[in-house]
Parts: C-alpha cells; sequence; structure tokens
C-alpha cells in the first residue's frame, strides 16, 4: 500500500429540485453501475462520499496514491468503458461547473487548515 492521501472536489449540479432528487436517487446504495464503483476502485479509491448542501456538492476520498492513475491515463481508461463513460454523460447532464472553473466538473479543493497543525494551548 503507498501513501493514503485525502482529496476533496467540488462541483455544482443544476439548481432545479427534481434534478437534484434524480441525482440524489442515481446515488443512492445499488444506484450507479458495478462498473462504475470498480472502475474507482481500480483507482485506489478506499472510501469516497458526496455531501450536498443546496446545488453544492463536495467529493471527499482517501485514495492509495500508489494506485492511482495519472489523469491521462485515467481518462483514457473510464473512456474504454462504455459503462463508465455513460454514466459520466449521464451525471454531467445534473452538474454544472463552478463559475470559475470553465467546463471542469468536481474541481480538486486545496486544504488550507489542518486542527492537528494547530498549537494546543493547555491552560
Amino acid at each position: 500500500m503507498g501513501e493514503i492521501v485525502r482529496r476533496c472536489f467540488a462541483v455544482d449540479l443544476v439548481d432545479d429540485p427534481d434534478m437534484i432528487a434524480c441525482y440524489r436517487e442515481w446515488h443512492r446504495p445499488g444506484g450507479p453501475p458495478q462498473a462504475v464503483t470498480a472502475a474507482i476502485r481500480a483507482d485506489g479509491v478506499l472510501d469516497l462520499q458526496i455531501w450536498q448542501v443546496g446545488d453544492r456538492m463536495v467529493m471527499i476520498m482517501e485514495q492509495d496514491m500508489a494506485l492511482a492513475p495519472d489523469a491521462a491515463t485515467k481518462a483514457a481508461r473510464d473512456a474504454a468503458n462504455p459503462q463508465v463513460a455513460a454514466w459520466d454523460g449521464l451525471m454531467r447532464t445534473f452538474q454544472r461547473p463552478l463559475p470559475f472553473a470553465q467546463d471542469v466538473t468536481w474541481v480538486e479543493m486545496e486544504s488550507i487548515y489542518y486542527l492537528s497543525e494547530q498549537p494546543y494551548d493547555i491552560k
């Protein structure tokens, strides 16, 4: 096992309650096709959660970087898998890029704060 890294990504949903409900339904247990779940795990993803508030989503993943492909390899592998490509196309109908992201969904976020790095002041 390689270095385990927590990675966070953000994307917005189309601001429509029916579409948001549909997106959530697609993500219920057993909702995503097995090929999609298998592809995620093949990328070294040990855990993945999607959190939502309003039309904003945050994805948090724990990933074994020894198994993580580079972006070009991942894109080629996903494009070559018809079920993964279809899922990605379907999910993009619900998603809209963040205002500054220009056609990129799931923008990786930068960590700026760790409690463990803060001084521990005992009085």
